[in-house]
């Protein structure tokens, strides 16, 4: 399910993981620009966003999301980390020209962006959702 990224802030590594409330993820805006937006919401953070730090992708296809006025957008990381099924964490690699896919929400002034998940297909995973991974050229934005 993605539970922690890395992504570069000027040349340094930063890992995020998704329990700390101050979690926030780098998202390539149309310009190419990267925006600092927080990594969904938990169950101590007062909103009306939805609770978690993740969107099924069926939920969004099947109009769950529409209330939130929902932005398909791309996470710029360079890998993600994710447990198997003994709570072991491993991290998995990106390739320069993929992202995570995100969903950009908001209700307000508030922002928040969820990884979006698919169906795991390794029977290793402790979560039976994996993270999107989109190409650059995958033209996913409004």
């Amino acid at each position: 399910m993605c539970g922690g990224v890395e992504f570069e802030v000027q040349g340094i590594p930063v890992k995020v993981y998704f329990p700390n409330p101050e979690a926030k993820l780098p998202v390539k805006t149309k310009s190419g620009d990267l925006q600092m937006v927080p990594w969904g919401r938990r169950k101590e953070q007062v909103s009306k966003l939805p609770m978690g730090g993740w969107a099924r992708l069926d939920s969004i296809e099947n109009g769950t999301w529409e209330k939130y006025a929902p932005i398909p957008v791309k996470i710029k990381i360079s890998r993600f980390m994710e447990k198997d099924k003994h709570r072991t964490s491993h991290w998995f690699e990106l390739k320069t020209q993929e992202f995570l896919q995100g969903l950009l929400v908001q209700n307000k002034d508030e922002q928040r962006v969820y990884v979006v998940t698919v169906d795991s297909a390794s029977d290793n995973s402790i979560h039976d959702r994996w993270p999107r991974i989109i190409n650059e050229n995958l033209n996913n934005e409004k």
